[in-house]
């Protein structure tokens, strides 16, 4: 297996990043949910019944779309209640996000359970607990850190391919990449950031778990696969809830052998800043049950698809959900 590492300014020197593709006219007041129907009960945004003045945060995120957006939704939503919060969101990859967090540079993240489960906590992607969730959340108190209850999203890994070569070979699952690649390594080739390149629940773990290694790699910037799915590659690292799956003619593979682990998100934040500002788990559990699979890949789409930017959003969906003016 080769691996090659192609820069930014490389690839954008062959392919512009797709702007304009699934619309962008949704209505997030109808995607929300009934939980952000307008107003609160006392006439003004839900947000300003929290009152968080003279509490000072700072919001961090991981580099990729889904986690920057999460983050400003956090920031405007603790800003509205009053909070003096600032923005340290697009930090690269999940060990410098997470040292931040322990090491008291940013108070908060959102972050997803397979990946505390596996990256944080240790532990492998095998005899998962029932309660995934419960039990990262039970095990990283032991760290002084808490997790707010989860969204209902889930963005998991997954492989995919162009909706071409799905068709012309009959790819449908992972294990028929497996066999794919196996008489075909001209073809076998995978895109992917550096960071699945590297964890036991990306692409070690499922080339193990599947028996087969694809035949090159080619390591990417993680905004750039999704264009050089089907050019540079035969296949991809994606986000389940990334809406470029669409707009870019994308077949996701079904993992059926159960590999990737559930990745369920959640507002990590030091037990210290929870213990000083408990009301932060109420105004952050009425917002997080409004994301949903739909919701985020909706508001992912108008950042990736759509050119908007992430703070406009964030701050349009808790808008249209009443939770700032």
């Amino acid at each position: 297996m080769t691996t090659r590492t192609w820069s930014t300014a490389a690839i954008l020197g062959m392919t512009a990043m797709l702007a304009t593709a699934c619309g962008g006219d949704t209505d997030l007041s109808d995607a929300g949910g009934s939980g952000g129907s307008g107003d609160s009960a006392g006439g003004g945004s839900i947000a300003e019944d929290y009152d968080f003045s003279g509490t000072s945060v700072t919001v961090g995120s991981k580099e990729f779309t889904e986690s920057v957006i999460l983050g400003q939704i956090t920031i405007a939503a603790l800003q509205a209640a009053g909070a003096d919060a600032a923005d340290q969101t697009g930090l690269t990859g999940t060990d410098t996000v997470r040292a931040a967090l322990e090491s008291g540079d940013i108070d908060m993240y959102w972050e997803y359970s397979g990946t505390g489960w596996v990256n944080i906590l240790g532990n492998t992607t095998e005899d998962l607990p029932e309660d995934l969730f419960a039990a990262v959340s039970e095990a990283d108190a032991e760290n002084g850190v808490a997790w707010l209850e989860p969204a209902p999203f889930e963005d998991t890994y997954r492989i995919a391919t162009s909706a071409e070569l799905a068709e012309q070979e009959g790819l449908e699952t992972t294990s028929d990449v497996a066999e794919f690649v196996a008489a075909n390594p001209d073809q076998g080739s995978i895109c992917a950031a550096s960071e699945f390149l590297n964890r036991d629940d990306g692409l070690p773990g499922l080339q193990t778990a599947y028996g087969f290694e694809f035949s090159e790699v080619v390591e990417l910037d993680l905004g750039l696969i999704y264009t050089q799915v089907g050019d540079s590659c035969a296949f991809g690292e994606v986000f389940s809830t990334d809406a470029r799956i669409v707009s870019n003619d994308l077949v996701v593979l079904e993992d059926d052998r159960d590999f990737f682990v559930p990745y369920n998100g959640a507002l990590t934040l030091r037990q210290e800043v929870l213990d000083e500002n408990p009301e932060i788990a109420d105004l952050m559990a009425e917002i997080s049950e409004l994301l949903t699979d739909e919701v985020i890949t909706e508001l992912n789409s108008q950042v990736d698809n759509d050119g908007e930017e992430y703070a406009d959003v964030a701050q349009q969906f808790l808008r249209d959900n009443g939770f700032i003016d």
